[in-house]
Parts: structure tokens; sequence; C-alpha cells
């Protein structure tokens, strides 16, 4: 039998490489997938590219409550219930130290990463099934430091305490809950901060991210769709309140 056959799954951030990555591996599971976003035509991408009848999508933006109601009620329309959500959707913000980091993107990345996570457990609790398995994208940046990212670092340690918080809430109703957290991982972000860091020599950026994990390389999208996809089925049934870190050894 499939891992997760019969099971419905909600993936917020579904246009991103992650988001789109692990639902191929959901899909090819047997469950049926939400994908959620703000990009209607990067969503519409990602479902034909996906070619398969049991994924939909929804458009909406994590941070407004009537969106992300939208979203679940939209999932339950379409699929009769929710067994699984992985809450992903998040933004990097800008390279700059502490004393010259814009308010403006603090507070978006703080909606974004921290009140779009919230939101959605806060939603979709009410809707999903006892035994149900939650999934929220932390980061390395959510167990350690590191410079001139000061939101993006606030948001991710933000996200494992409310992991930790929702573990000991939802557990009398078999619900496990745990963080991802992730090492740098090669895709969109990476470049947007690669060249953050670096402008015009993002290039010598990534080998330099790069020296610092002992693997010596980005991790792939399929590997942590692969993390998730544990996660999300029975095999990983008495696991919650956990920090998922997937780094290369970057954290040894």
């Amino acid at each position: 039998m499939k891992t997760l056959e019969n099971k419905v799954a909600i993936i917020t951030g579904g246009a991103g490489s992650i988001g789109k990555t692990t639902a191929k591996l959901f899909l090819a599971e047997g469950a049926k997938v939400l994908l959620v976003d703000m990009n209607e035509n990067q969503l519409k991408t990602a479902v034909a590219e996906l070619g398969n009848p049991n994924v939909k999508y929804t458009v909406a933006d994590v941070t407004k409550a009537a969106d992300v109601k939208h979203y679940v009620d939209d999932a339950v329309k379409a699929f009769g219930k929710i067994d699984v959500f992985f809450n992903n959707a998040g933004i990097e913000g800008v390279v700059k130290p502490t004393v010259d980091y814009p308010e403006e993107v603090f507070d978006k990345v703080i909606a974004v990463n921290v009140k779009g996570v919230f939101l959605g457990n806060k939603y979709v609790l009410p809707q999903m099934n006892d035994g149900g398995s939650i999934i929220l994208t932390s980061s390395v940046a959510g167990i350690a430091g590191s410079p001139n990212v000061t939101a993006y670092i606030a948001s991710k340690h933000a996200v494992v305490g409310m992991m930790r918080n929702l573990t000991l809430e939802v557990a009398p109703r078999k619900i496990r809950v745990n963080t991802i957290n992730p090492s740098p991982v090669d895709n969109r972000m990476m470049r947007s901060l690669e060249d953050g860091y670096a402008p015009g020599d993002a290039a010598n950026m990534k080998k330099t991210f790069e020296s610092s994990i002992p693997l010596a390389r980005y991790a792939e999208p399929i590997e942590i769709a692969q993390l998730v996809r544990f996660l999300a089925s029975d095999e990983s049934k008495f696991i919650t309140g956990t920090t998922q870190v997937i780094d290369g050894g970057m954290n040894a």
C-alpha cells in the first residue's frame, strides 16, 4: 500500500521548488493535494507540470485570515477532509545589518513566516483529522544565528517555538507536529541570498556557503521533500515535537 493512500494534504508555498517537489512525492504515494500560493500563473504551471487529477490549487495570501480560511474550505470542499498540513510558505527578506534593516521588510518577513504559520495552524486544526501530521518549515536559521538576516533568523526561531507549543496542545488528538530545518537548498531563495551577501559575485558566495557544509554542497529540493513525505506518513507516527535538521552536517 502507498504510504499516503487516501490522505489529503495542504501545501502552502506550493508553487515554489520545495512545495512543488513535495506535492509530486505526495501524489505518487496516493495523496490528494491542495497547493496554496499567491501567484496564480505559477500555481497553474505547477499543476500542469504535476499532471495529476488529484492536485488542485487555491490562490491565497497566508498573512490574511480570510484567505487562510478560504484555502482550508477549498481543501475540505474538494477532498472532504485534511490529514496533512505542510505549512511551508516563507520569504527571505534582505541581507542588511540590524541597524540598516528596513522596518517594512522586517514586518513583511514576520507577517509571512510567523503570522502566516500561526494562521495556517489556527484554521487548519479544526478541520484536521485526529492522527494527522503538521510539518512546519523552519531552517538551520531557526536553531543558530547568522549575521545580516535578522528578520529571517527571528522568524525561523519563532516557527520552532510555535511547533513546540502546538505539539503539546494537539497531542491528545494524536496529531503530530514537527519542523524541518534545512541548510541552504539549491533554489531561488538561495540565489537571492547569495546576491544579497555578495552583489555581483553570487557564484563565489555559493562556494563560500558550500564550504561551511561538511558534505560540501547545498541540499536538493527532492531531499527536503523526502523528509517531509516521511513526516507526513504513518511511518513517523511516534515522532512529534522535533526539529528535523537536514543540513549535510552543517551544525555538527
